[in-house]
């Protein structure tokens, strides 16, 4: 999947990793991107097309959707971490609306554009979603249960052409974790590491440092070897 020429829809595109790959993206040579918030959203490139989303609102999505012609690459990045204890009535509730509900509503608005085009979509995970980050557990499960979401549109999807694309961030420099005294990439390096799997074709990018030292790991581990196994239980044609 190389960007040059290609149309980009980006949740979560104002501030932090998300406004960081809408800039890489035009560095890269996209065509279009579609800068996804909530919020009012301005940008200086003339490839860059402010678009009304919030993930938690179908019909929003939908109309975003009917907006956008042609797609090649959805990138679910929009997010929410909130630092809980499991014992606050909603606070799985929330994550899970936004960390999970969000990507899979995005992903059915915007799949008949993207098997068109046989493009991408790119989830954003985090080292939580492979081991529960304990200050944070609402958001660990919410990344969990995305990750496992992941594997099986990447099953289900792999006989369309489209390709699905797991992002296991560890510790960057964004509002989520400006209070932790650990090493943190910036949101630019990550975001370059995001585009650079995304081209090389990998299907579990490691974009940080934090996260490559896990890689070999991951992709030498049960987890990987039962998607391969379990995703042969998918028919090959639909």
């Amino acid at each position: 999947m190389n960007i040059e020429n290609k149309t980009i829809v980006i949740t979560g595109a104002n501030r932090g990793i998300g406004r960081a790959l809408v800039d890489e993206a035009i560095r890269r040579g996209a065509k279009r991107v579609y800068a996804g918030t909530r919020r009012r959203f301005e940008h200086p490139d003339p490839r860059v097309t402010p678009l009304a989303l919030d993930v938690t609102d179908r019909s929003q999505i939908q109309r975003a959707a009917e907006e956008v012609g042609t797609l090649d690459v959805l990138i679910n990045n929009a997010g929410v971490a909130l630092y809980d204890d499991l014992l606050a009535s909603d606070a799985i509730e929330q994550h899970l609306a936004v960390n999970v509900l969000g990507p899979l509503n995005m992903t059915r608005a915007f799949l008949p554009l993207l098997q068109r085009s046989h493009g991408a979509i790119v989830n954003h995970l985090s080292l939580a979603a492979i081991a529960p980050l304990p200050i944070i557990p609402g958001y660990s499960i919410s990344k969990a249960a995305l990750s496992n979401m992941t594997q099986s549109l990447r099953a289900v999807l792999a006989g369309e052409g489209v390709t699905v694309h797991a992002v296991f961030l560890g510790p960057i420099d964004t509002d989520m974790n400006r209070g932790l005294d650990i090493p943190k990439a910036s949101t630019e390096s990550a975001a370059q590491g995001i585009f650079d799997g995304l081209e090389k074709g990998d299907e579990d990018i490691f974009p940080d440092p934090a996260s490559q030292s896990i890689a070999d790991l991951w992709r030498a581990g049960a987890s990987k070897a039962l998607e391969r196994e379990f995703g042969a239980f998918v028919p090959q044609t639909r």
